[in-house]
């Protein structure tokens, strides 16, 4: 961070004869004695930022790793294991099928990386789960050696398929709640960290304003030495560095008196203006903090809506129903994919609208009795930006929340116009529905930032992150009665896309 310095020489006709200690040499020494305690604050500052920038790089480096193994792990060791018990492939083969890994090499790999975070990981917490972790990776080599030992001896499939089920299933589920695990108090760091940088912050205005009050005093002081015609600049100049003390950065003193007084003024603007851009890159650097916070949130995927949907394929599979099977990986594959998009945070409402229907219809397939939906999103809207991941939590919210505890069968609308330079979102279900005291409280909740919120978390993700995207006068608005179902509107301007 570079502080601009700006130097004014003016020259002042005193009479040297008449002035034993010039205004000029007493502002001078002034200026130095104020300097040196900012410019020891400013590189105080430096050094913490820089600090916390370093720190939160490593935990964010080491979450990415921990993330990209939580994703895949459990299900390519699942598969390779299986195809190795029914007898598709063999040890020596298994590496050589598309999709397929040796589970020792994958085992090796995760032992290898996860070493690597323990020599690297300063949390006490995420240490001690990256030690349950590498005690797991031990256990589950042991199991996958008794897997081959079994198939080596010939033992019968059944015995396989046990173990398959009772020790290999269970041990890489732990690893993944483990890896999980850790990815949390990674995070819990990550606060921990924001903790930090608040306090140092807080510390660095209390000093500024010692050092502004230090500095009225002084100019108090000189001003009972000065001819009684440079007595108002001054008291001018108090009332300025006053201001900043209470925090008003926009203040400005005189430069107009054409004497040292105006050196003075010069000194006390160029400190005013280095502390507003000091101030307003630290809120910057904590709204782009937030900002990344929300943007990890966004990208995590709930491990259970995955488990569930590839339990149901299995199940269409072992029911000989395999059309609907292809056709559920099919919208798991569609689901990811934009969830993923290629990191970008801004898709198109057509895109948008592809993944809540992919969500949609591997809840159906679930839910078949209990649910049925409607999207009606005009096609007006399509070649418009939205945040990735505004509707479907809504969706997600309605089916969770409202159809599945009703009774009978459940409908999800979901629809969209243009109204003006606006878009509206509308998420409408049939569902329980909510008593005014609860539909408060969960108003009050969205409304409040993430880390705060007890209830409606992800509904107060999807709020918060239009808000900070888009401008406070957007988000999110919850209307519900009991049995009549919830509504859910959601309002962001029309931006083409252009991505």
């Amino acid at each position: 961070m570079m502080l601009k310095v700006y130097c004014c020489q003016r020259e002042v006709n005193v009479h040297s004869d008449k002035v034993k200690y010039s205004i000029k040499n007493k502002l001078f020494m002034l200026s130095a004695t104020v300097a040196v305690p900012f410019l020891i604050m400013v590189v105080y500052l430096i050094y913490a930022l820089h600090s916390y920038s370093n720190a939160y790089r490593a935990i964010v480096s080491n979450m990415t790793v921990a993330n990209n193994y939580n994703l895949n792990f459990k299900e390519e060791m699942d598969e390779s294991l299986y195809k190795l018990v029914v007898g598709s492939v063999t040890f020596e083969t298994v590496g050589d099928e598309e999709g397929l890994q040796n589970p020792y090499g994958m085992i090796e790999d995760l032992r290898s990386e996860f070493g690597k975070l323990m020599k690297i990981t300063t949390d006490g917490e995420s240490r001690a789960w990256l030690q349950i972790l590498m005690r797991n990776i031990d256990t589950l080599e042991d199991r996958v050696d008794d897997i081959k030992s079994n198939l080596e001896s010939e033992k019968s499939y059944d015995m396989n398929i046990e173990m398959l089920d009772n020790n290999i299933y269970i041990m890489t589920e732990l690893v993944q709640d483990n890896i999980q695990s850790y990815i949390y108090y990674q995070t819990r760091s990550i606060e921990h960290l924001t903790q930090q940088l608040n306090d140092r912050v807080h510390t660095f205005t209390i000093f500024c304003g010692i050092l502004l009050v230090l500095l009225v005093v002084m100019v108090v002081v000189l001003t009972m030495m000065i001819v009684a015609g440079i007595i108002k600049p001054i008291q001018e100049l108090s009332q300025v560095t006053r201001q900043i003390s209470q925090g008003d950065f926009s203040a400005r003193a005189r430069t107009d008196t054409n004497d040292e007084v105006a050196v003075l003024a010069d000194s006390v603007n160029s400190m005013t203006e280095s502390l507003e851009e000091l101030v307003g890159k630290i809120k910057e650097d904590e709204r782009k903090m937030r900002h990344a916070d929300l943007r990890l949130l966004q990208e995590q995927i709930n491990p259970h809506f995955l488990y569930n949907t590839l339990d149901t394929i299995v199940w269409l599979i072992e029911g000989h129903a395999s059309d609907k099977a292809v056709n559920m990986v099919v919208s798991l594959s569609e689901f990811f994919r934009l969830v993923l998009s290629k990191g970008k945070e801004y898709i198109t409402i057509q895109e948008e609208e592809m993944h809540i229907r992919s969500y949609l219809e591997i809840q159906q397939v679930r839910y078949r009795d209990i649910l049925e939906y409607r999207i009606d999103i005009a096609p007006e809207l399509y070649r418009y930006k939205i945040l990735k991941l505004t509707l479907q939590p809504l969706v997600e919210n309605s089916l969770y929340h409202g159809i599945k505890y009703k009774r009978a069968k459940g409908v999800i609308v979901v629809t969209g116009k243009l109204l003006g330079d606006t878009v509206l979102f509308q998420v409408q279900d049939n569902g329980v529905g909510m008593e005014k005291e609860e539909l408060d409280n969960l108003r009050s909740e969205i409304r409040k930032p993430c880390q705060d919120t007890g209830k409606g978390f992800g509904l107060a993700n999807v709020n918060e992150r239009i808000r900070m995207n888009f401008g406070v006068e957007y988000g999110m608005e919850i209307d519900s009665a009991p049995g009549q179902g919830t509504c859910v509107e959601v309002v962001i301007p029309a931006i083409p896309y252009e991505g």
